[in-house]
């Protein structure tokens, strides 16, 4: 095991002001003050799984002596710099060592405030907690609430199951990731009271891959009575797998391992090696494999997402949306929703979704003639570049989100919503309210370079107002009071928010099509 992190000291911060000590359960930290936001970073929430906690669930964060400097990002963890999704930046500390998180509140210093915690997306591949620095800074002034952001173990650190190379010299534990995010929720809900935040007041939200992080939370039993609200953004809810699947994809892993590990290696490696091999590794060597691997995976088995939670029958005992049918995911509000176009974001580099004529034929070929020929007409010119990305997007993200808001509107209440707005050049370039889009809305984003290139032929200024709407809802749901004008969604109605340029209710909009998909992907 690899000692602990040796004993900070005050470290005086480039930017900002000193902020207030606060004491948490592992020692004494310092943060900043900036921007009119007080701020701590590179909290650990866990010790660093590293050595023998490699492939291991999360121990407890390891104590310090001294006063910690918490005004740097933790480092990101490992992940792919140039793989089919962009990873961190360059200049991006990369380690292991990732299990830290960060928390936002407004300066004035109150108590009992409600406490947002945001997954990040990524694929479960990339992604981090700095990968947008100023993230939660406009909701904490807004709203007065304390935001928590989240590193947690990616790729096949903490996404591919080899329970099955387990054995009790060398023990490997499944749903790391997922387990990473319950250990974080833990260290909030016995720490977060030192920063003015209300454990019993907690809203998770995420988006993409942290979306459905929200969802499987929801179905964890570990999970429950760690969050009172959560908020589940383009989630693909159904992106979980059996242990099955699960174990072959991490055999197919090992084989692309041992090629990037020994490049004259045609074969896998054995069983009884591959303990060894994970163990002994450089997490460069599992990054680069891993890019490798989920480059072909798309078309091996079209429509999955490898690097996902598994349905182990243990920490995840069965399909989040299973959980969500009878009852037995946490009765917590919820909103969920997705984006106008969400598949058209998946091109080149990322396109991982059932975009192409053989990843749609396999998809095809899992359903009936009369249920195919009726999905067929609500993509016209199907498998052509536009009604591809919309089925895909569909199938992966808003077809399940429907089916998680009819089912837990049975048993708790339910938001849905659709965002639709897109600027000008977004439009143009054929992307529209594209997957992702939203964060630019709900975190603020449109003043920085990117969202100023984005609204460069107009539409800037009433997506900035759709933000501050959406974000009003957001905040409005964290305090526990009443959404204005969004009434809940129930399996008659199907009342869903339109967030656009003028926002308002639709019932069951794109019946026709959830009608198609009902019968085209039955076993949702």
């Amino acid at each position: 095991m690899t000692p602990s992190t040796p004993s900070p000291v005050p470290v005086p911060s480039p930017i900002g002001e000193p902020g207030p000590l606060v004491r948490v359960s592992g020692g004494v930290a310092r943060g900043l003050t900036l921007r009119g936001v007080a701020m701590w970073r590179g909290l650990p929430y866990a010790a660093p799984p590293v050595g023998d906690l490699r492939f291991r669930a999360p121990a407890p964060a390891e104590p310090w002596t001294g006063v910690r400097d918490a005004t740097g990002f933790g480092p990101v963890a490992p992940q792919s710099r140039s793989g089919n999704f962009v990873g961190a930046a360059k200049d991006a500390a990369m380690s292991e060592d990732c299990l830290t998180l960060n928390v936002l509140r407004p300066v004035t210093g109150e108590r009992g405030l409600p406490v947002m915690v945001f997954i990040h997306g990524g694929a479960y591949a990339v992604g981090s907690s700095a990968e947008h620095p100023r993230n939660g800074e406009t909701l904490v002034k807004e709203g007065g609430i304390v935001y928590v952001s989240m590193n947690y173990r990616l790729g096949v650190l903490g996404y591919l199951d080899f329970t099955r190379y387990s054995s009790p010299e060398r023990p490997f534990e499944s749903n790391l990731g997922l387990r990473d995010q319950v250990a974080a929720l833990e260290w909030i809900r016995a720490n977060i009271a030192a920063f003015g935040g209300d454990p019993d007041n907690v809203t998770v939200f995420g988006e993409s891959a942290g979306g459905n992080a929200v969802t499987t939370l929801m179905a964890t039993p570990a999970a429950h009575g760690l969050f009172a609200k959560a908020i589940a953004q383009s989630p693909p809810p159904n992106a979980i797998y059996p242990a099955e699947l699960a174990a072959r994809w991490a055999e197919e892993f090992l084989e692309f391992l041992s090629v990037q590990m020994d490049p004259a290696s045609v074969e896998a490696t054995s069983p009884e090696d591959a303990g060894e091999v994970l163990s002994k590794a450089g997490y460069t060597d599992l990054v680069e494999a891993a890019a490798a691997f989920t480059l072909v995976t798309p078309d091996r088995d079209p429509g999955t997402l490898a690097l996902s939670p598994v349905i182990d029958g243990d920490f995840l005992p069965e399909r989040p949306l299973d959980a969500f049918k009878n009852g037995r995911a946490a009765r917590i509000p919820l909103i969920i929703g997705t984006n106008d176009r969400e598949g058209s974001l998946f091109t080149g580099r990322l396109d991982i979704l059932a975009t192409t004529p053989p990843r749609i034929r396999s998809i095809f070929s899992r359903t009936k003639k009369k249920a195919r020929k009726a999905i067929k007409a609500e993509y016209p010119g199907l498998p052509e570049r536009r009604a591809a990305a919309d089925f895909a997007g569909d199938y992966a993200f808003w077809y399940p989100a429907v089916k998680v808001a009819e089912r837990h509107s049975r048993f708790a209440p339910v938001h849905f919503y659709r965002f639709d707005i897109a600027p000008r050049l977004v439009r143009a370039l054929g992307f529209d309210a594209t997957h992702g889009l939203e964060l630019f809305a709900i975190f603020d984003r449109m003043d920085g370079p990117f969202g100023r290139t984005m609204g460069l032929l107009g539409g800037r200024r009433a997506f900035k107002r759709t933000g501050e709407r959406m974000r009003r809802h957001w905040l409005a749901f964290a305090h526990g009071r009443e959404l204005s004008n969004w009434p809940a969604y129930d399996e008659s109605a199907r009342a869903t928010m339109i967030f656009d340029a003028t926002d308002h209710v639709e019932l069951d909009p794109r019946s026709a099509r959830r009608i198609a998909w009902q019968e085209f992907v039955p076993h949702l």
